[in-house]
């Protein structure tokens, strides 16, 4: 069959890195792509909210699956837009609709749907402008640190954690009054901070049966030894050491399947991936947030460790038969680390040519923010290049990884010396 994936990332270079394997796959195309796209797919020049110009492709290219990558889409509504069109309701779209989108598109419908079902969560309160004042006294009714999320969508930037009351209340108003992130902190939601080691747990859902891959741990601050400002991710794991059977049965019964079967009562139409960000307090899972698509760079430690044919997998999922798949995974360690342009995850240079490349051995690249300029590839966002390996133990994985990052070079070029270190 002729594939879409809808995404610019490593996650979308992932997805059509593991598509392109299947012998079910005919023609594979990625939109907008980017340089490690354009060697095993066609790219299509063309933005993932632009559903007019996606609906025309689809129909041109005679696509029957599309994989949604990347959040925007979903959360507006990229699933019913193919639903309510004549030409193409019969395309198997991999990403939930947009009333169970809201899930990552607001903080708050996510804390009140975990209330609803009873999803271990921390406690929380929401505030607007309008009343700032109740907001500056629940904070003074929490315990330092103080966690503030803007309620809509901040490209994983909208979520901070401070330890000065003074600091977290000016922070408030520079949210709520000042728009810090723009639309998405309009409304606050403050949360009780929770203390622990964090996780992402991923289940793919049919709407009806459920399946959940590896877990992986991904490290979000731009500085070694967890410092500094909040990233997309600057490396992941997988699986997670100190996931043991116990804890991940509480996850399952405790977590997992609430949600599938709250989305279900909620009448909140659900095909695709449930990202779920975990905390380990003490030995209980609880829920930080949900993400309705996979997260990045986990996808980039998740994907490669699956056996199983991801078309297979994705077609069983538009049919609601994915209970009749069972998976299959490839049991050493998979870690990845993040090269990233210098100043991000501030302001920061595009443009410099990226060198090594064919250098790279027995580690899988991903690429991310690049693009194939004049047959030089070239830096085009902030994260740029993943660098996946597969090692007995972490360490040998980490140590792989670490090897072949040696042999790339663009300006500035930055990532953590110390992916792993908590082990």
């Amino acid at each position: 069959m002729n594939i879409l994936v809808l995404g610019s990332g490593g996650r979308e270079h992932t997805f059509a890195w593991k598509i392109s394997q299947s012998p079910l796959c005919k023609s594979l195309f990625v939109a907008p792509g980017n340089s490690g796209t354009s060697k095993i797919a066609t790219n299509l020049p063309i933005g993932v909210t632009d559903f007019e110009s996606i609906k025309t492709e689809v129909l041109k290219n005679k696509i029957e699956l599309v994989i949604v990558g990347p959040e925007d889409p979903l959360v507006q509504g990229i699933h019913d837009f193919f639903l309510k069109d004549s030409e193409l309701k019969h395309v198997n779209v991999i990403g939930p609709q947009k009333a169970a989108a809201e899930l990552e598109g607001s903080k708050e419908f996510a804390k009140k749907f975990m209330m609803r079902h009873n999803i271990p969560t921390a406690a929380y309160e929401s505030f607007t402008a309008a009343n700032l004042e109740e907001g500056y006294a629940f904070l003074e009714s929490l315990q330092a640190p103080y966690v503030l999320k803007a309620d809509g969508l901040a490209a994983g930037k909208g979520v901070l954690i401070l330890n000065n009351l003074d600091e977290a209340k000016n922070e408030l108003k520079n949210m709520l009054v000042d728009s810090k992130f723009g639309n998405a902190s309009t409304k606050v939601v403050i949360e009780e901070f929770l203390d622990g080691i964090e996780l992402s747990c991923f289940v793919l859902t049919d709407g009806k049966n459920y399946k959940i891959l590896p877990t992986a741990k991904d490290y979000k601050r731009i500085g070694e030894g967890d410092t500094g400002l909040n990233t997309g991710g600057m490396g992941a794991v997988s699986p997670v050491p100190f996931a043991t059977e116990d804890f991940l049965n509480k996850i399952e019964t405790r977590i997992v399947k609430p949600t599938i079967e709250g989305l279900q009562k909620d009448n909140l139409p659900y095909v695709g991936f449930v990202f779920i960000g975990l905390i380990k307090v003490g030995d209980d899972p609880k829920v930080i947030e949900y993400n309705v698509r996979m997260g990045d760079p986990e996808t980039e430690v998740v994907l490669p460790r699956l056996k199983t044919d991801l078309v297979e997998i994705f077609t069983a999922m538009g049919n609601q038969t994915l209970n009749k798949i069972s998976l299959e995974f490839d049991e050493r360690a998979a870690t990845t680390i993040m090269l990233v342009s210098g100043g991000y995850p501030e302001a920061y240079e595009k443009g410099k040519e990226i060198s090594g490349i064919e250098a790279v051995e027995d580690s899988i690249l991903f690429h991310a923010g690049a693009q194939e300029k004049e047959s030089k590839v070239i830096t085009s966002g902030g994260r740029v290049m993943a660098v996946t390996s597969f090692g007995n133990t972490y360490d040998e994985a980490i140590k792989k990884s670490y090897q072949n990052i040696e042999k790339l070079y663009f300006d500035k070029m930055y990532y953590r010396k110390d992916i792993g270190f908590d082990l």
